[in-house]
């Protein structure tokens, strides 16, 4: 039996997320299709490629070898891609893109807009994912192009800075006297609304802000949906990170206080692999993201310690 890039791409997906359902959300397959590619890698290679632990799938050492040379074969595959598209001369075809849930965040509806009043044979697959998923993805060619929040580059993208977006702590108006009076290690100690993944751009500004401060928020939920954690706060159940102009937004309205002393900066990106550069379907997702961000430059990579 002969591999296909599909199977071998959600090998790759269930070996980096350790669990088979996690990896079929970030593919968008049922669970029983993933499980049926890794069963046929497994078939194909007549070896078992995990062992199931109590919470999670870990690769054998078979599984590990594999893993390594299935990232070289899903890289040269996008590669070839690249290449047949320049020979073609033609930019048409459809581009696969991963961004965030919040639009605002990367002006989606604009670029898309942009790509089709000047390509009218390209279409795109748009794909909800948080910034870790994208980096992932990218590197396994689920995805064409990124859009990222945080310091979410590495040696092997080519990344464009869009913006420097702000965040403010808030909680319910209800304790408005407690925030805007509280200290650090107060703000602390109320109850907190914080993100289930901690690889998330915004875990990683509350390590910033808390953790480098020596202090441990007291977390009542952790929450994989930023909607959902509005809702929790506005019903009185605990403090979250917000952007700064819903922050502003939802104190004017009355439903949200704002700490005064705590706020937090991450930069916006696109990223795209830095081998698929001379794609036509990418340069001209790019070209559109210029108009929609007019102010957008390249960014240096940061070197993969550096990754929050």
């Amino acid at each position: 039996m002969m591999l296909d890039l599909v199977q071998l791409r959600t090998f790759v997906a269930v070996a980096e997320e350790e669990h088979l359902t996690r990896a079929a959300d970030r593919l968008h397959i049922s669970q029983s299709a993933a499980s049926g590619h890794v069963r046929a890698v497994e078939e194909a290679l007549d070896t078992r490629l995990f062992v199931r632990t109590s919470r999670s799938l870990q690769l054998t050492p078979a599984g590990k070898m594999l893993m390594q040379q299935a990232k070289v074969v899903l890289h040269e595959a996008s590669q070839l891609t690249t290449f047949a598209r320049e020979i073609h001369g033609k930019i048409e075809g459809t581009i696969i893109v991963s961004a965030g849930s919040d639009p605002s965040l990367s002006r989606i509806g604009k670029v898309v807009s942009a790509l089709r009043a000047k390509h009218e044979l390209i279409s795109v697959d748009l794909h909800v994912r948080n910034s870790s998923a994208t980096r992932q993805a990218l590197k396994t060619g689920e995805v064409d192009v990124g859009m990222l929040l945080g310091n979410a580059m590495d040696v092997g993208f080519t990344c464009y800075h869009l913006a420097n977006l702000q965040f403010r702590i808030t909680g319910p108006a209800a304790w408005r006297d407690r925030i805007e009076n509280a200290d650090w290690e107060q703000l602390a100690s109320m109850p907190w609304i914080t993100p289930a993944d901690s690889r998330l751009a915004y875990s990683a500004m509350l390590n910033q802000l808390f953790g480098e401060r020596g202090l441990a928020l007291n977390t009542v939920v952790r929450c994989d949906s930023t909607a959902l954690a509005r809702s929790l706060l506005e019903d009185g159940v605990g403090m979250m990170l917000m952007r700064d102009h819903q922050a502003l937004q939802g104190e004017r309205e009355g439903y949200l206080a704002i700490s005064p002393i705590a706020r937090a900066e991450f930069g916006s990106y696109i990223a795209h692999v830095a081998t698929r550069g001379k794609d036509p379907l990418i340069q001209a997702f790019v070209d559109a993201v210029k108009v929609a961000w007019p102010d957008m430059k390249l960014a240096a990579p940061y070197p993969p310690h550096a990754l929050p």
